[in-house]
This record gives structure tokens, C-alpha cells and sequence, in this order.
């Protein structure tokens, strides 16, 4: 039988030993037709739309800051993707039929990234010593860092989880998030075989709560989380597919939207700041990871969340369609996509002819939302292609939130989509506490809230 996106099996295997089942990418609007015809006069205007030094460059040193979210909630917007999402087979080379496609990660804010297939079916992720049964795994001569074998790889669920600093200390701080849980849990009295499903049932909805109740109303703006939370959904339906899926409008496009929040750099502690990446060649520090990490760069969260009345956190960039330069020299290429280009804006735009996404004009239109006017995107005229008139749904969607938000928010076709999605997949999560206990409070931290700065100091990463 199947539940909660997984397998279960029927052999008498306990429950929270899970195979996951791999779920499929959809479209929102099947009925609409791309953006254009993938042409190479339409390549070109997409290669030169999103090129260094081109319209979305704004240059080292032109990038506002988004005055309403701290840069933390960049890092924990990658975290949420990677707990939904992952194709290990995407290609910019060949048109994709979405539902052809296999997504490896179970739709559901379920932290299988953290969690694996639980401890019989994914045990090196676990603690084996019986005093701290139900446990994640954490090196004691090392507690500063994720669990590693010896060659420095990291032991996780997802090892997207460690492709930079950030986000793996994020994972960190969810896996002593759990530990905690699991003590507090004991000092209750919890019959010690059911400390682990107890424990993993506060974490996963303690977190569903964050995504829901702060992550989401930061970045689409309190009353579209709040509209589609009370009236629905108007868009995202899972019924006709009998199981919930993820658009490419909102994973393709819509969702990318953190691809302008990150800043060239980051202060990690008040000793240690470093570019997110150098470019190929370049030398000097980044904040790449894949290798054990040294105390002296340990993460110092106030800079990242509000923690502390006394330390201003860095704050994210605008949502807007300027990116920060590193990210138009990125120093990796896929194995499978060695023809990438080397700018992460070129890479998206080319997804929405992979993918066949229709404009932002045609998705506003079809929401009955009034579209983007001829001066909003006036400067995409000159790149040709007529990109101006129909244009890709992820670039769209970051001027909409430059010229409808002022930066600091999604504005309402990408907040339309992120919110339907979000809300939708918890909906469709019957263990979620959506779902189970719609009226359910969180029960740790300090009151009836619940937000990362909670979690941070539960899991005893922040004071």
C-alpha cells in the first residue's frame, strides 16, 4: 500500500521503515503553449538576456538589499527545494515531456532529506549506540560539522545538502533540532520504541509550520499566504493525477526566485566571510563544501536570522531580475550537461524551451491577472525574439516582483503559484498536520509561534 507519497510494506516491516516512492513533475496550465518556438533566434535572445554584463548583471556593486528577509531564509528556500525536489537526469539538450520525468524526491514537506528511508532502511544516517536510540547521526569529535566517512563525504538523505556552507549547516541544525526532540521526548517518559515516529512527527510539523506560517508569507507577502490558506486553491489541483505532483511553472520558474535573493558573499562569523563561490580558475575562499569543515567557520546564525536585538543579520537581495555576478560564472558543470553555459540565468532561461513553459503574459491572463505592461519590459525588447511580448515565466516573474512588490516579495502570479503549490503538497501530505490537525499549535519553542530562530536555539546552534 502506499501512503504519505511511500511504499509500505505489507511484511510485517515496521511503519517509519519507508521506501520512497517516486512522485512526477506536471504542469499547472497543460493548455498553454510555450513561450516560443525553440528557434535559434530565440536561443540567441535567451543567451543574451541572461549573459554577463547583459540586462541581468547589474554589476558588483548594484544589487540592493530586500529590507524584509534576512539572508537565512535564501539558504532555507534551497533547504525546502531539496526536501521536494530532484532530477538527476535534467538536461537543457532535449524538449522534456514533465510527466516523462521521475522526480526522485517524495513531494511533501517530510524532511526525507534528513531522514532517509528511517533507521532500518537507511541506517547509516542513525546513531546505533543504545543510549541514544532514535538519533541522528553526529560525529562527537566533530559536532561542528555533519557526519562524514573518511573520505570527507558527507553521510545525508540528499547530497545537494552540502554543496555550500550555508545549507549544510542548515542541515545540521535540523539534525540536532531532531536530537533534541528526541531528548526531550525521553525526559518525558516516551516509551523508548516509539521515541524515534514521536520525535520525527514534531520535527516534520514543527518545520511544516515554518514553511507555512514564516517562510511563506515572506516571500509571497502575508495575504496571498493567508487568502490561499482559508479560500484554496484555484489552480493546483492533484485529483485528476491521484497524487499530488510538482509544476515545472513552479520548479522550473516561479520557485527560482531565491537565484536573486543570494548575495556574492556572506560573513559566516565575525573571523570569517567569503564569496559564495570564485569563478573557474580564480583562487581564494568560497563557501563550497563536499569537505570536512574547520571550526574557525562554523556558523555564526545571527548574521542570517533574528536571533539577537543586537546583531543586524544580513539581509538577502532584492527579488528582482538582477543577479549577483558570481552567479553568471559558476565553476561547476553537471557531468550530464557539459555543454551548459557557464550563467546560471542563461541555464534557467534555456529550461523554459527544454521544458516548453508558457510566457508570464499568457499564466497572468489565464490567473485574470492583468499582465506586465510594454514599459515594465521594455529593455527586453532589445534582445530580440519578441521576449518582451511573450516572455519566459521565471524572468517574468522576478520583474513582476520588482515592479509589483518593490523587490521584497514575490508579486501575484509568482506568489499565486509558490503559495497553491506550498499549501496544495501540504494538503495532499495526509500526515501533515495540515492534514491530520488543522487547528494544531506548535508545542516547543516559547508560545503558539514557532520560527527558524525556535529551532535554531532548540538545537542548540544559536543562543
Amino acid at each position: 500500500m502506499t501512503r504519505h507519497g511511500q511504499l509500505y510494506l505489507r511484511d510485517g516491516v515496521p511503519p517509519r521503515v519507508r521506501i520512497p516512492a517516486r512522485g512526477r513533475f506536471g504542469r499547472l496550465f497543460p493548455w498553454l503553449r510555450p513561450f516560443a518556438p525553440d528557434t535559434p533566434a530565440v536561443r540567441n535572445a535567451l543567451m543574451e538576456l541572461g549573459k554577463a554584463t547583459g540586462i541581468m548583471d547589474p554589476g558588483p556593486d548594484n544589487n540592493p538589499n530586500n529590507p524584509a528577509i534576512p539572508a537565512g531564509f535564501t539558504f532555507l528556500g534551497q533547504f525546502i527545494d531539496h526536501d521536494l525536489t530532484f532530477d538527476p537526469t535534467s538536461s537543457l539538450e532535449r524538449q522534456a515531456d514533465p510527466e516523462s520525468i521521475e522526480n526522485f524526491r517524495t513531494p511533501a514537506f517530510e524532511l526525507d532529506n534528513v531522514y532517509g528511508a528511517g533507521p532500518a532502511a537507511s541506517p547509516f544516517l542513525y546513531d546505533s549506540t543504545p543510549e541514544n536510540r532514535g538519533k541522528l547521526l553526529i560525529d562527537a569529535d566533530r559536532p561542528h560539522d555533519l557526519a562524514r566517512n573518511s573520505q570527507g563525504t558527507a553521510l545525508l538523505g540528499d547530497p545537494r545538502n552540502d554543496e555550500n556552507l550555508i545549507v549544510s549547516q542548515l542541515h545540521l541544525a535540523f539534525v540536532k533540532f531532531h536530537n533534541a526532540v528526541i531528548d526531550q521526548l525521553k525526559a518525558q517518559g516516551v516509551n523508548p520504541g516509539q521515541l524515534f515516529d514521536e520525535a520525527q512527527k514534531l520535527v516534520r510539523w514543527h518545520y511544516q509550520w515554518i514553511v507555512l506560517h514564516e517562510f511563506l508569507p515572506l516571500l509571497v507577502g502575508k495575504e496571498m499566504a493567508e487568502t490561499v490558506l482559508r479560500r484554496g486553491r484555484r489552480f493546483y489541483s492533484y485529483r485528476w493525477r491521484r497524487e499530488p505532483y510538482i509544476p515545472v511553472e513552479f520548479s522550473v520558474a516561479a520557485y527560482r526566485f531565491g537565484h536573486s535573493q543570494v548575495r556574492g558573499g556572506y560573513r559566516i562569523n565575525k573571523d570569517f566571510a567569503a564569496a559564495i563561490f570564485v569563478a573557474p580558475g580564480a583562487t581564494g575562499n568560497d563557501l563550497s563544501s563536499g569537505k570536512p569543515l574547520p571550526p574557525e567557520r562554523v556558523m555564526d546564525w545571527r548574521n542570517f536570522f533574528n536571533l539577537d536585538a543586537a546583531v543586524t543579520p544580513q539581509l538577502s537581495q532584492r527579488i528582482d531580475t538582477t543577479i549577483s555576478r558570481p552567479l553568471f560564472q559558476l565553476p561547476f558543470i553537471p557531468p550530464n550537461m557539459a555543454s551548459n553555459p557557464a550563467s546560471l540565468a542563461q541555464r534557467n532561461l534555456l529550461r523554459h524551451l527544454t521544458f516548453r513553459l508558457p510566457s508570464g503574459q499568457a499564466v497572468a491572463r489565464k490567473m485574470g491577472i492583468a499582465p506586465l505592461s510594454a514599459a515594465d519590459l521594455a529593455d527586453v525588447a532589445a534582445v530580440g525574439a519578441g521576449l518582451e511580448r511573450s516572455t519566459p515565466l521565471w524572468f517574468y516573474v522576478l520583474r513582476e516582483a520588482d515592479k509589483r512588490a518593490d523587490g521584497q516579495s514575490l508579486g501575484p502570479v509568482g506568489g499565486r503559484i509558490v503559495s497553491e503549490v506550498f499549501v496544495g503538497l501540504m494538503a495532499a501530505d495526509e500526515l501533515s498536520f495540515l492534514s491530520q490537525e488543522p487547528g494544531w499549535k506548535p508545542t516547543l519553542g516559547t508560545g503558539a509561534d514557532f520560527k527558524m530562530a525556535d529551532l535554531l536555539r532548540i538545537a542548540g546552534v544559536a543562543s
